[in-house]
């Protein structure tokens, strides 16, 4: 066998063994009492101190300094904060989070996201505002940029890895009424705007062109600059018991949206993004161990998007997707991507837990006549929670991911999906 065949083969066995190990932990636990919870910032804390028993609040707000890890901004160092609240103790929790970093890589990552219940849950918001100063390689079209077979053994991602610098700037707000028990329907405003493109390995004057610019020209936009602006209209189905650390519950989302041709940068066009979040728990004695599947996919239904907007891995509202592989590595006309999680406890208090996951992912290419499922790329992965809140059970999350001859770290806080 290859090295590359005999890596992969070492780590599903690594894998393997991970979650037989902590299995057995789920068996033993399954007969003992229950601890109380305990955050890993409890171990700073004086024992006197965490016997006194606090009143729950209905808002908490957490805020700290943070040195975090994603493959496509190298690391970064900044802060995070995030606020949580319910109007009444029956109503579901909210959730309102914002940071600001920079990193190893010269970028500037500025972010602000809202998931909030109002009025008694009849009102549901869900916002996401980025402005990056940003810096990521594009690899091509679909997922057969990674081959199959023979051309595996030499291949290698740098023979096709295409390095662009940019602004980018979006803003999304949805806001949904509900009209069912757990049935939301609304609209939502969504502009993208990428400025200041700079694609490294472009030299038109030499014909040493690449996938942004050719794609770019063919379809009329500019290699400088574009922009994305629409309107959506949305369903939303949630039964989920918190949306921070999802233990029991169904999460769905249909999101259509329709971007008109308002100026020269902006083409006329319309996608659908498609989400589905459910979660089993598996013991009745302890709820958190679960088992999750997550869904997403995203079509383009007419028209035609820039490059940039294209779907692609790790664009999705919290960055999560394409867990193995670098963010913006697989992106196509159209992209669907599964993942299945299992999430366990370590500790008896809970203050450390762990996941095991695997994901799959496929996009297509209509340059190349590629379609869905034509190419699909796996990844299997571990990761390691720490408790950082008690009532709203928000984790900071270490994950380690392992794509075909690709290999990423995570540090984040929230859950995966």
């Amino acid at each position: 066998m290859d090295t590359k065949t005999i890596l992969e083969a070492k780590s599903i066995c690594f894998l393997l063994i991970f979650t037989f190990y902590f299995q057995l932990s789920f068996s033993q636990e399954e007969g003992e009492k229950k601890q109380p919870l305990r955050t890993i910032l409890d171990l700073f804390t004086k024992e006197d101190t965490l016997k006194i028993k606090l009143p729950k609040t209905k808002t908490k707000l957490i805020a700290f300094p943070t040195l975090g890890y994603q493959p496509a901004n190298g690391f970064t160092l900044g802060f995070i904060s995030q606020y949580s609240f319910k109007e009444k103790e029956e109503n579901k929790i909210s959730l309102i989070s914002g940071g600001a970093s920079l990193s190893t890589k010269k970028q500037l990552l500025t972010y602000l996201k809202n998931y909030m219940y109002l009025d008694d849950d009849r009102y549901f918001f869900s916002g996401d505002f980025r402005y990056y100063i940003f810096s990521q390689s594009n690899y091509g079209l679909g997922t057969d940029i990674v081959p199959w077979g023979a051309e595996f053994k030499d291949f290698d991602y740098k023979s096709i890895e295409q390095p662009m610098n940019y602004n980018y700037f979006k803003f999304h707000e949805t806001i949904s009424f509900n009209i069912f028990p757990s049935f939301f329907i609304g609209t939502g405003i969504h502009i993208d705007s990428y400025n200041n493109i700079n694609d490294k390995l472009l030299d038109v004057f030499q014909e040493e062109y690449t996938y942004h610019y050719n794609y770019s020209k063919k379809y009329g936009f500019s290699n400088k600059n574009y922009a994305v602006n629409g309107l959506s209209m949305n369903l939303i189905y949630d039964t989920r018991d918190n949306l921070i650390n999802t233990n029991n519950g169904l999460y769905l989302n249909l999101n259509y949206r329709y971007n008109p041709k308002l100026f020269k940068g902006q083409q006329k066009s319309s996608s659908l993004l498609l989400e589905s979040r459910y979660f089993i728990p598996i013991s009745k004695r302890n709820k958190q161990h679960v088992i999750g599947f997550w869904g997403y996919s995203q079509f383009v239904t007419s028209g035609h998007l820039p490059y940039l907007n294209l779907p692609a891995i790790g664009w999705d509202q919290n960055s999560r997707s394409g867990k193995g592989y670098i963010q913006g590595l697989f992106r196509g006309n159209n992209l669907m991507f599964l993942e299945s999680e299992y999430r366990f406890p370590i500790t008896k208090n809970q203050m450390i837990s762990g996941t095991v996951f695997t994901n799959a992912t496929t996009a297509s290419d209509a340059n190349k006549n590629l379609s869905l499922f034509e190419s699909i790329q796996p990844a299997v992965g571990i990761g390691l929670r720490f408790l950082l809140d008690k009532n709203t059970l928000t984790n900071f999350v270490v994950n380690y991911g392992m794509g075909r001859d690709s290999q990423t770290f995570y540090f984040n806080d929230g859950e995966g999906f």
